[in-house]
């Protein structure tokens, strides 16, 4: 095969192109540190990268999610613990004047003075805000959720905070269950919403039927059917000086299906039983007090079980975010100990080229003709 001059050009051209692109390929990587700067380097492992990159933005605002949903059960918790201050204090006020000889008339009017300030407090502290949003007031969180009469204006919606990926933890517990007592179940306790809705049709009917779900409702209807067909239990009523001792029809559903306190109701009987120096009603508001410390706390309790969860969560979204790193540095970044070693053997690749080529370019026809 007859090797020209043109062949031998093109060879040496093409040769000293590609130690000079390697060349520059590794200075690139020790500049840059990263071993994959663009998909043409390593197609399979760009794109586990590029997938892994989109998985640490996720990552970061669900990190964001929970923060702001720590933030603002922490903030609901220490103000339920203010509401249930209050409501010690309104019990402590109502045991000096039920058991207390030496209180009268005089005192509970004093007395009852103060519980219409503890009154106002709790409506204080239904429209409490955190930054620009109503904590208490469902989804309605632009307007105060209770007048000064203790009537509810917001509704039972919970909104729920995106934690992960087809997960949701409700950040918030609608003031009508907490002050009204409304929408507990059965075990008296007000359960979270667990779907999301993904239409506005969905919000409307989550926001009509969210007061119960519908496998505790459907257990709810079989207990009552069942229930209904019992006898009816007729006891003697508790001995009172107006109580004869009549017999009454005892709920066969029992006091699990009750409503629960309204808070404000509680307060403004126990006022008016001290304004009316009624000691039998100041004596019976102490039980409905501590229904609703009871009620209180079992609310606080569901959002300490929500902040363990989003602890919980953030916990593992930490760990996550520092895998999806891990996998990244593996995939991208370049080896320096390898980088600088394969420079100086692609330098003294591309020295020996050089001096090849020049030794092998030197005769042409022209040095001939001279």
């Amino acid at each position: 095969m007859r090797i020209s001059d043109n062949m031998r050009f093109d060879q040496v051209k093409d040769n000293l192109s590609k130690n000079r692109t390697e060349m520059s390929n590794y200075q690139n990587q020790a500049a840059t540190q990263k071993r994959v700067t663009k998909p043409s380097d390593d197609p399979v492992a760009a794109t586990r990268v590029l997938t892994q990159r989109m998985d640490l933005e996720g990552k970061k605002q669900y990190e964001k999610n929970l923060n702001y949903a720590l933030s603002f059960l922490n903030f609901t918790d220490s103000t339920l613990e203010e509401l249930t201050n209050q409501l010690v204090r309104a019990k402590e006020l109502a045991i000096s004047q039920a058991n207390d000889p030496s209180s009268n008339k005089m005192s509970r009017e004093v007395v009852a003075t103060e519980i219409k300030q503890i009154y106002e407090q709790m409506v204080r502290i239904g429209n409490r805000k955190m930054g620009d949003r109503y904590i208490f007031g469902g989804y309605k969180t632009t307007v105060p959720p209770f007048s000064e009469k203790g009537n509810y204006k917001g509704d039972t919606g919970e909104m729920l905070i995106n934690i992960d990926k087809g997960s949701f933890v409700a950040m918030n517990i609608p003031g009508s269950k907490i002050f009204l007592g409304e929408g507990l179940s059965g075990d008296g306790v007000s359960h979270s919403t667990t779907e999301q809705p993904e239409s506005l049709e969905e919000l409307e009917a989550l926001k009509a039927d969210n007061q119960i779900s519908p496998e505790l409702k459907d257990k709810e209807e079989l207990i009552r059917q069942k229930q209904q067909e019992l006898p009816e239990t007729k006891l003697r009523g508790m001995a009172s000086v107006y109580d004869k001792g009549e017999e009454v029809v005892v709920d066969k559903l029992g006091p699990a299906y009750h409503k629960g306190i309204d808070l404000f109701d509680s307060l403004k009987q126990l006022e008016i039983s001290l304004m009316a120096d009624d000691k039998t009603g100041v004596q019976e508001s102490l039980e409905v007090l501590d229904e609703a410390i009871s009620q209180v706390v079992l609310s606080r309790s569901q959002i300490g079980a929500r902040v363990m969860t989003l602890d919980t969560a953030k916990e593992t979204l930490t760990q996550g975010k520092l895998q999806s790193k891990t996998t990244i540095s593996n995939l991208e970044d370049a080896d320096i100990y390898e980088v600088v070693s394969n420079i100086n053997k692609t330098e003294e690749t591309l020295k020996a080229s050089l001096q090849t080529s020049g030794k092998l370019m030197t005769p042409s026809l022209m040095d001939f003709l001279r």
